[in-house]
C-alpha cells in the first residue's frame, strides 16, 4: 500500500503518520526544505474549542502531534483577549522535533521537490508530476498543499509578496494538484467579496523588544499594549484569516504572545508606527519580513471534498487542512489530516470509509464546514475551534468542554476510543 502525501504541514504530517501507523508506504512530497508549512509561524494550541479537540484527539489514537506540541509549551493556560486557557508553544523546536519522529516511523521525506502536475486515468491518479520532470506513483494520494501562494495571487489580492515562511522565490509557487485533475477550486473571499484572506499575525525576535516588556512576555506570556487613538484601524479586522482574532481590542491595542519568537496579533502594521509603542522603539519583523506592509493572502485553493475528506470527482485523492475547507489552525489541520490519512488506507484495503460523528467537535466541524458553502456569503466564513462563528456553535450544541474525563465518555459513547491505533 502506498500512499502519498502532498504538503508537508501540520495536516501532511498528520495524515502521513495515521497512514504509516496502519502499515503503508508512506511519502511525503515538500516543495520546501522544512515541513510545517505556515505552521513554523504558528504556536497557539488549547485555547478556546481547541482544547475540546486535541482532547477528541489524543483520545480517538490520534494525539501524536497534539503530544509533542503540548511538550513544547512555554506558557499554559493564558488568558487573552476573547481567548482562555491557551497553551503558547515555542514553534522554533517543533519542526526539528516533528521531522525527527517522522523519520523514525519509517515515513520517506522528499525536500525540495515541488509537486507540478498529475498523471490521470480514469478519474484515478496514477502518480504526481514533480517539478524536475521525475514521477512518484502511488495507490492513493492525500493532498494537503493549503491555500496560500502563489506570488502572484500575494499581488493581486494582497499587498505584494510579504516575503513569508513558505517562501516562494526560493522553492516555487503551490500548485493545486486537484485542478491539475480537473477538479475546479473553490476560492474564499472576504466580506467584500475580494479573494482570499490575509495572514493574521507577525513574528518580530525577541532581541528587539525592551527589557521591561520582554520580561512581562516572560513571565504572563502575553502584553497588551495600547495603540495611539490616531492609528487604530478598525477597518483591517475583515481582511483578516482568523476570524477568531478580528475583535475590537485587537484593534484597538497592539497584542503580544510569547511563542518563542514574539508573536504580533495583527496582519501587519506599519513599523514606524510600531515603533512609537513604549517597549517597541526597536522593533523589526522576521516573519512576514514587510510585515510592516503586508502578510500571505490565503483560502484560494480548497478541493470540494465529503466527509470523509475525499476529494469530490476523483477516485484515490483525499485532502487535509487549508486545502479541504476554510480551516484555520494546527488544530484543524491535524484533525482533517488524522481522517485523511486513515481514510486513505481503508480505500486501498477496500474498506468502508469513516465519516466521524457529529457528536464529536471534529466530525462536526468537518461536516458544518461543507454545509456553509451552501449559503450565502459561505465563503467568507472561517472555521475554527478558537473563536467566531464556530466556536460560538460549539457551545450552542454543548461540544465545548475543557472536562477531559467528559470528553473521553463521549469519545467512548461513540465506540472511538482508539480507533486510529490499529491492532
Amino acid at each position: 500500500m502506498k500512499v502519498v502525501v502532498i504538503g508537508g504541514g501540520f495536516a501532511g504530517c498528520q495524515a502521513a503518520i495515521q497512514a504509516r501507523k496502519m502499515k503503508a508506504d508512506v511519502h511525503i512530497i515538500e516543495r520546501s526544505d522544512m515541513l510545517l508549512g505556515v505552521g513554523n509561524v504558528g504556536g497557539i494550541m488549547r485555547n478556546n474549542g481547541r482544547f475540546t479537540a486535541a482532547e477528541e484527539l489524543i483520545n480517538v489514537g490520534a494525539g501524536e502531534i497534539i503530544d509533542i506540541m503540548d511538550a513544547l509549551a512555554l506558557h499554559t493556560n493564558v488568558d487573552f483577549s476573547g481567548h482562555k486557557h491557551a497553551s503558547l508553544t515555542d514553534i522554533g523546536k517543533a519542526e526539528p522535533i516533528i521531522r525527527r519522529y517522522i523519520e523514525s516511523l519509517g515515513i520517506n521525506i522528499h525536500f525540495k521537490a515541488r509537486a507540478v502536475n498529475v498523471l490521470l486515468e480514469d478519474n484515478s491518479i496514477k502518480s504526481i508530476k514533480l517539478a524536475d520532470g521525475t514521477f512518484i506513483h502511488g495507490d492513493v494520494f492525500v493532498e494537503t498543499t493549503g491555500s496560500t501562494g502563489s506570488m502572484s495571487n500575494c499581488n493581486k489580492y494582497g499587498n505584494g509578496c510579504s516575503m513569508c515562511i513558505l517562501r516562494c522565490p526560493t522553492f516555487g509557487s503551490r500548485e493545486s494538484l486537484s485542478l491539475k485533475a480537473g477538479i475546479k477550486d473553490i476560492i474564499g473571499e472576504r466580506s467584500n467579496g475580494t479573494p482570499g484572506a490575509m495572514s493574521g499575525s507577525c513574528e518580530m525576535p525577541r532581541e528587539s523588544l525592551s527589557d521591561e516588556l520582554l520580561e512581562e512576555l516572560c513571565i504572563k506570556g502575553v502584553a497588551t499594549l495600547p495603540i495611539p487613538k490616531e492609528d487604530i484601524n478598525l477597518d483591517k479586522l475583515s481582511q483578516k484569516v482568523c476570524q477568531q482574532y478580528a475583535l475590537k481590542e485587537f484593534a484597538e491595542n497592539v497584542i503580544l504572545l510569547d511563542t518563542g519568537h514574539i508573536k504580533l496579533m495583527t496582519s501587519y502594521y506599519p513599523i514606524e508606527k510600531l515603533r512609537k509603542i513604549k517597549g517597541l522603539e526597536n522593533a523589526r519583523y522576521i516573519d512576514p519580513l514587510s510585515g510592516g506592509t503586508s502578510n500571505s493572502i490565503r483560502y484560494l485553493a480548497s478541493s470540494p471534498r465529503d466527509n470523509t475528506m475525499k476529494v469530490l470527482g476523483l477516485n484515490n485523492m483525499f485532502c487535509a487542512g487549508e486545502k479541504s475547507g476554510f480551516f484555520v489552525g494546527h488544530t484543524e489541520a491535524i484533525a482533517t489530516g488524522a481522517l485523511a490519512g486513515y481514510n486513505a488506507v481503508k480505500l486501498i484495503l477496500g474498506e468502508d470509509l469513516l465519516t466521524l460523528p457529529r457528536e464529536t467537535s471534529i466530525g462536526d466541524i468537518i461536516a458544518y464546514a461543507n454545509e456553509t458553502l451552501e449559503i450565502e456569503n459561505g465563503k467568507s466564513i472561517r472555521h475554527t475551534f478558537s473563536g467566531g462563528e464556530y466556536f460560538d456553535r460549539m457551545k450552542e450544541l454543548n461540544l465545548y468542554t475543557i472536562d477531559k474525563e467528559e470528553i473521553k465518555a463521549r469519545v467512548k459513547s461513540l465506540s472511538l476510543i482508539g480507533i486510529f491505533n490499529p491492532r
